[in-house]
């Protein structure tokens, strides 16, 4: 299944829960799930009994539509996750947080990991002085991260930058806003990132 390219408004009020897909919007409280906090089409409003496999495969549709991650992606990040110490779940979500796009996102840079993994596509941030254009690359810590010069002026990055007094800058990310340009310092802590995901149930989903 190829990456989801639809309307992310709908996707949010689907699964009844914000995942950033909307940036100012979000911010401005003027997102559709805030206006109508119930699942989309003519039946939306009733509540139904979701079966355990149903609550699993739900934890992973937010995962996949957070991170803009096709459902290849998110079993290759899985397996990965399953061979390495420590807790499983935990380092999923690691694995995810240092994709290249999402490491931009983080920096305040894009205001949604969909406009971070454009410009990153479209060859517009630098890691250590070079331009990288795949957003599945793995951000290492230590590393560098930065707009492209000829980007540093463009409208929406100082925007998202802008908002970032309102949302704050990740703790494990070193940012100079004047250069556009920052360190991926540490790996998160599980605690640190403030996601709506029960790991532990897409873990329990691939492991059968």
């Amino acid at each position: 299944m190829a990456r989801y390219t639809g309307p992310v408004e709908k996707i949010e009020r689907r699964l009844g829960v914000s995942l950033a897909l909307k940036g100012e919007r979000r911010l401005a409280g003027k997102s559709a799930l805030e206006k109508r906090p119930y699942a989309p089409g003519q039946h939306g409003q009733r509540r139904s009994k979701v079966s355990e496999y149903g609550l699993q495969l739900r934890e992973k549709q937010k995962v996949k539509y957070m991170y803009g991650i096709s459902e290849k992606q998110c079993q290759r990040a899985y397996k990965t996750a399953s061979r390495m110490d420590g807790n499983t779940g935990a380092n999923f979500l690691l694995l995810l947080e240092q994709r290249l796009d999402n490491v931009v996102y983080r920096m305040g840079f894009a205001t949604t990991r969909r406009f971070a993994r454009q410009a990153v596509t479209h060859g517009h941030i630098l890691v250590d002085g070079k331009r990288l254009d795949i957003p599945s690359y793995r951000v290492k810590p230590g590393q560098k991260v930065e707009v492209r010069e000829k980007m540093k002026s463009n409208e929406q990055i100082t925007r998202a930058l802008e908002l970032t007094n309102q949302t704050g800058i990740s703790a494990w990310v070193d940012v100079d806003q004047d250069k556009k340009a920052g360190i991926f310092t540490r790996l998160p802590d599980r605690e640190e990132l403030a996601l709506p995901i029960e790991e532990r149930l897409i873990v329990e989903l691939y492991s059968k």
